[in-house]
């Protein structure tokens, strides 16, 4: 029995389908969802999702915010969720300096401004690892690695 899951952002919905599993970064430490799980809602931090669909998985870099959890269905509302393959890594990495830069300047005096720089730096730390964890688990012939062969 399948498990609808649907990634979406205020902007857009950046993944919609039928999944096996999804494991997510819950605020307090990786979860993992299967098909008739019990009920739940949580807040999700900085990381990585992984959808998995007939031994195949597709990775999302995800900015905080909340996952539902139905039987059968998995709705991530997040701030920022981006696919592992449309990642600009030079972009995220520019992004990342910059945010680096205003830190080492001091911490601003506005507190709001402080939490947008730090978030900033976040998002483009998560956006640059998904980004090199999905071209270090593609193997030479094209397969990508599962969770399983990646912790070994």
């Amino acid at each position: 029995m399948p498990l609808q899951c649907d990634i979406v952002t205020q902007e857009k919905t950046v993944f919609s389908g039928q999944v096996d599993a999804v494991n997510l970064p819950g605020s307090e430490g990786r979860m993992g969802i299967l098909p008739n799980h019990t009920a739940l809602l949580t807040t999700l931090g900085y990381g990585e999702v992984i959808v998995r669909t007939a031994g195949q998985e597709e990775y999302f870099a995800i900015g905080g915010g909340f996952a539902e959890v139905q039987p059968d269905k998995v709705v991530i509302l997040a701030d920022s969720a981006e696919h592992a393959e449309v990642i600009d890594i030079e972009r995220a990495e520019r992004a990342r300096e910059s945010a680096e830069k205003y830190m080492a300047e001091g911490v601003p005096e506005d507190p709001e401004r402080y939490a947008q720089i730090r978030a900033s730096l976040q998002r483009a730390q998560i956006r640059i690892d998904v980004a090199h964890r999905r071209r270090r688990r593609a193997m030479p012939t094209g397969r990508v690695m599962s969770m399983e062969e990646d912790e070994s």
